[in-house]
């Protein structure tokens, strides 16, 4: 089957790969699709996975991502006017969800951003298959009104870093701690504040702080920001402590057993909960409470080997929809 995967950020890249990787082997073309963003290309580029690159993402304004999202769904029509993909795949892409119940092909989304509410709108409710973990709470699914839900016992970045080894050697010196900048520009960040700024030059007195910024790359004395792209799982794997708000990179820590500090700027996010308490050294913290908790666990690695393969893999669950789409034995 020709199975299409569209990912809107450098976390569905990685996802992206990782699940085409799997598929290749069961003999299914895949054709991977993304857009114009800060981490997307670079990582693309870094997995040696050639992606077509369609639209950008353009935050300045409601408008203009409106009319991005607009132009990535005219386009895709046309990539599939002559022959259309047996199914398609995404991390809830607006544009793929779009276009495949447009286009009547049956579409798989992995799902865990309970507070990104726009995009659940538009596309939990029109997905054919909702891989979730069991992470979030069934009711902050089932309020979009999903058509099938398979649950697994996990959550997204088990996919990439279960068997993850790092691509890149990064040469700073320890203890390292990496910083992660707001996603100020999401949607569901608007009116967010981000407190680094008050935070980032305290963590400097305890080790080398390396600055990963969303967008504009401006240097700080006394803080390491980097000018060009940097693979954060590698980059985290050689960290002592990392610092964020909540996002992939905090759990990407966590599986590996760095500490991982998430300062609570967003309420619910489920799956940093779930790896807490399933002894996972990730917590959330105040912002005053930052410099404490950074001396406290810089350089405490846990060994969280057996914890994480106890954890299922999703892109298992994707397989086996895949694998039933394809004889027949589940309906869309």
């Amino acid at each position: 089957m020709i199975i299409w995967y569209d990912a809107c950020t450098g976390k569905q890249v990685r996802y992206g790969v990782t699940i085409a990787r799997r598929l290749r082997k069961l003999g299914h073309e895949v054709l991977l699709t993304t857009r114009q963003h800060p981490d997307t290309i670079p990582l693309a580029r870094l997995l040696k996975e050639e992606f077509i690159v369609i639209g950008k993402y353009n935050p300045k304004s409601n408008m203009s991502r409106l009319m991005e999202s607009i132009k990535r769904q005219k386009t895709f029509c046309k990539m599939f006017r002559d022959k259309a993909p047996n199914i398609a795949i995404s991390h809830c892409s607006v544009e793929l969800c779009r276009v495949a119940f447009g286009l009547g092909i049956p579409s798989i989304a992995t799902y865990d951003t309970t507070h990104a509410d726009a995009v659940s709108r538009l596309t939990v409710p029109i997905v054919n298959f909702l891989v979730v973990s069991k992470a979030i709470p069934k009711e902050y699914v089932e309020r979009y009104c999903p058509k099938r839900i398979l649950w697994f016992e996990g959550v997204d970045e088990v996919a990439w870093i279960k068997d993850f080894k790092p691509m890149i050697k990064y040469d700073y010196r320890k203890p390292l701690i990496v910083v992660r900048q707001l996603e100020k520009k999401a949607a569901y960040a608007h009116g967010k504040t981000d407190p680094l700024r008050k935070i980032i030059f305290k963590l400097a007195s305890l080790g080398t702080v390396v600055y990963l910024p969303r967008y504009k790359r401006t240097q700080m004395k006394g803080v390491i920001v980097p000018e060009d792209f940097v693979d954060s799982a590698s980059l985290v794997a050689q960290a002592d402590l990392v610092v964020s708000f909540g996002g992939t990179i905090a759990r990407e820590a966590a599986l590996q057993g760095i500490p991982s500090l998430v300062i609570k700027v967003f309420e619910n996010i489920f799956p940093n909960e779930y790896l807490a308490k399933n002894g996972f050294p990730i917590f959330t913290v105040k912002p005053e409470e930052v410099l404490d908790y950074a001396k406290k666990l810089l350089g405490n690695k846990w060994d969280v080997r057996d914890k994480l393969a106890t954890l299922k893999n999703p892109v298992d669950v994707i397989e086996g929809i895949v694998n039933k789409i394809e004889k027949g034995q589940i309906t869309v």
